[in-house]
C-alpha cells in the first residue's frame, strides 16, 4: 500500500506540473543555455512525454558560438562531450563525428534517447532485435533515416537497434543527444552473426575540458571490420 501511495502521490504531481506548464507554456528556447534549462524543468516529470521532449528539442536553433567549446574532434572516433547531467535525470551530450565515422549497431539500455543534429548530416540504420532462438543470424535491417541540420530523432530498445553515421568523406557533423536516464554500459551488436557483447561508454570531454588521458579509452561504439 505504501508503493502505491508513493506512486500515486507521484502521478499528482506530474499532473500538476503539466497544467502548470500549459498555463504557463515554456518560452522558446532561444540558446543552448535555454535549452538545458527548459529540459531540467520538464524532467521533473517522473513520467517523460517523448512529443514534448522533441518538440521543444526542434524549437532550438542551432548557434555554433554556443556549443563549439564541446565539439572536440578525435581523429581516430566520434567522441562523447558530456554538456549536461540534468538533475540526474538525464545527460545532455555532444557527439563530434569526424568524415566517415560512426557507431556500431547498439542498444540504449532500456532509457529514452533524443538526437538533435547540430551541423552536418548524420544517416541512421536501424535493425531488429537477434532472436535468442538462433545462435547466429546476420541482423535485420529495418529501416534508414538521413537527418540534417536541426532535425531531431528518437529510439529507445523497443523500437529496436539502430547504428549512426557520418557518411561524408568530406564534411564532419555535429549532434547533441538526451539520454534518459544516464547510463554508461551498453550492448553492442556485430551485423554478421547478431552476437552481442557489453560495452562501456565515457565522455572525450566533461562541461567543455577534456577528461585526463588515462580516462578516455572510450570504448566508443565503433563499428565491426566486415
Amino acid at each position: 500500500m505504501a508503493g502505491m501511495d508513493v506512486e500515486m502521490r507521484g502521478n499528482a504531481i506530474d499532473e500538476m506540473l503539466k497544467k502548470k506548464r500549459d498555463l504557463n507554456p515554456l518560452p522558446e528556447p532561444e540558446t543552448l543555455d535555454d535549452l538545458v534549462q527548459g529540459l531540467k524543468i520538464i524532467f521533473q516529470d517522473n513520467e517523460i512525454n517523448v512529443e514534448e521532449v522533441n518538440e521543444y528539442m526542434s524549437k532550438y536553433k542551432t548557434n555554433a558560438r554556443e556549443w563549439y567549446k564541446y565539439a572536440k574532434f578525435d581523429h581516430h572516433r566520434y567522441t562523447r562531450n558530456l554538456v549536461d547531467q540534468g538533475n540526474g535525470k538525464f545527460n545532455l551530450i555532444v557527439l563530434c563525428w569526424g568524415e566517415g565515422q560512426g557507431s556500431g549497431i547498439h542498444s540504449h539500455s532500456d532509457s529514452h534517447c533524443f538526437m538533435k543534429v547540430l551541423d552536418g548530416t548524420l544517416d541512421e540504420t536501424m535493425y531488429s532485435w537477434p532472436s535468442d532462438s538462433e545462435d547466429e543470424r546476420e541482423l535485420q535491417k529495418t529501416e534508414t533515416h538521413s537527418y540534417g541540420k536541426d532535425s531531431v530523432a528518437y529510439i529507445n530498445d523497443s523500437m529496436g537497434l539502430h547504428r549512426v553515421e557520418n557518411s561524408s568523406h568530406t564534411n564532419t557533423a555535429v549532434s547533441l543527444h538526451l539520454y534518459s536516464p544516464p547510463f554508461d554500459m551498453v550492448e553492442c551488436f556485430d551485423q554478421r552473426t547478431g552476437h552481442r557483447k557489453k560495452v562501456r561508454v565515457t565522455f572525450y570531454s566533461k562541461f567543455g575540458q577534456r577528461t585526463p588521458f588515462g580516462c578516455t579509452s572510450v570504448e566508443t561504439l565503433e563499428p565491426e571490420n566486415n
